[in-house]
């Protein structure tokens, strides 16, 4: 299973990327996932998170 974000579960996308003549080629885009030590449900887990939920608050970390 690729990694994913424990809290949002963004992960690795796909698509393509469009030059200035319009040709075409295959890229992917991956979040900026960081494995971290969080509380979940009152358990200490690493899991992998996204910054984004990192910054907003979605996850208590322990350190």
């Amino acid at each position: 299973m690729a990694k994913q974000c424990a809290i949002c579960d963004k992960s690795i996308r796909a698509g393509f990327q469009v030059s200035h003549s319009h040709i075409r080629t295959k890229r992917t885009w991956a979040p900026n996932l960081q494995r971290v030590k969080a509380d979940i449900n009152g358990k200490v887990k690493r899991v992998y998170v996204c910054t984004s939920c990192l910054k907003s608050g979605k996850v208590k970390r322990v350190i």
